[in-house]
């Protein structure tokens, strides 16, 4: 059981608001940037379209995309008082969106789970958290994220398409990808973790229920592993249902609130996998949205070469 944890204070001090991506300032920027292969970039992100698997079960909202303007309604409209020579020859199209703002590939933010009334360093809802949002940790904070990139491929592992339903990543899980494929995780690394799942993405009724993902104790390993920011590639990110008889989102709770690391879901990494590529530069940076416990986010993977400087396997 996990509901004795406390959180505690950051060691990046009283005001901090992005935990673990301090480490960004330390950086190894220079280095991989140098060692970039561009003969492949990887989208990681997925599509947002209406019916998308999104958090419905909670009672949030789905996304939706409507139209705002079509080239007819401008000419029998002409919103802008232009004519209607002008409205035929510009054909003007234009559209809205609403949307949950844990849909599709984005980030938890550090204000997203807290435990027993406090979030991340200690901040709470009674000081700050206004009407409309946190005045603390939300996603205008979290800045554009370029470090190394290690991707975890743990169906590979047990050579299966996708983990079970309900699997718990643990930390034998994570050693084993490691020996398996060559690498390790570093401090100041992004850490995706790949449990098979967006293979059969869209599809609500095998995606969502039960998931596979990782549990409090391959989070912890991850963690101590020095990992800046953890993404896996379902819905809810962690094995579900929980584990823990009281916290129902014990692997968020612990990231989160009490390790300052903030966490990716719906992250694609098929294509990662496919091509046996587990070491790269990641870059993804989050719409700057006050006060928001989540954001889209649109991650890539640029390989990298290996250290010694020899050709890569793109190459």
């Amino acid at each position: 059981m996990n509901n004795k944890t406390s959180v505690t204070p950051s060691p990046y001090g009283a005001d901090d608001e992005i935990g673990r991506l301090n480490e960004l300032a330390t950086g190894q920027l220079a280095s991989i940037l140098l060692r970039v292969d561009p003969h492949r970039v990887y989208d990681l992100s997925v599509e947002y379209f209406i019916g998308m698997p999104s958090w419905t079960v909670t009672g949030d909202p789905p996304f939706q995309i409507w139209l705002t303007a079509r080239p007819t309604g401008e000419i029998l409209d002409d919103p802008m008082g232009v004519g209607l020579a002008s409205n035929q020859t510009v054909a003007r199209t234009s559209d809205a969106i609403s949307m949950f703002t844990h849909s599709g590939t984005h980030v938890d933010t550090l204000n997203h789970m807290g435990l027993h009334g406090h979030i991340y360093n200690g901040y709470t809802e009674q000081e700050h958290l206004g009407s409309r949002h946190w005045k603390v940790c939300g996603a205008e904070q979290h800045p554009p994220v370029i470090s190394r990139g290690v991707m975890l491929d743990i169906a590979a592992l047990h050579g299966v398409p996708m983990l079970p339903d309900s699997y718990g990543i643990g930390a034998a899980d994570v050693e084993g990808a490691m020996r398996r494929q060559g690498v390790e995780v570093r401090p100041g690394d992004v850490v995706l973790v790949r449990s098979g799942r967006m293979s059969v993405w869209p599809d609500r009724e095998r995606f969502i229920p039960n998931e596979p993902g990782l549990n409090l104790e391959g989070a912890k390993a991850l963690a101590d592993m020095g990992a800046i920011m953890i993404g896996a590639d379902n819905l809810g990110f962690e094995q579900g249902p929980s584990a823990d008889e009281v916290n129902w989102q014990v692997v968020h709770t612990f990231l989160l609130t009490e390790s300052g690391i903030p966490i990716m879901e719906l992250v694609n990494m098929e294509e990662l996998s496919a091509d046996s590529v587990y070491e790269f530069a990641f870059i993804g940076a989050c719409l700057k949205i006050r006060g928001a416990t989540g954001s889209p986010m649109r991650p890539i993977a640029i390989p990298l070469r290996p250290e010694d400087g020899g050709p890569s396997e793109n190459e």
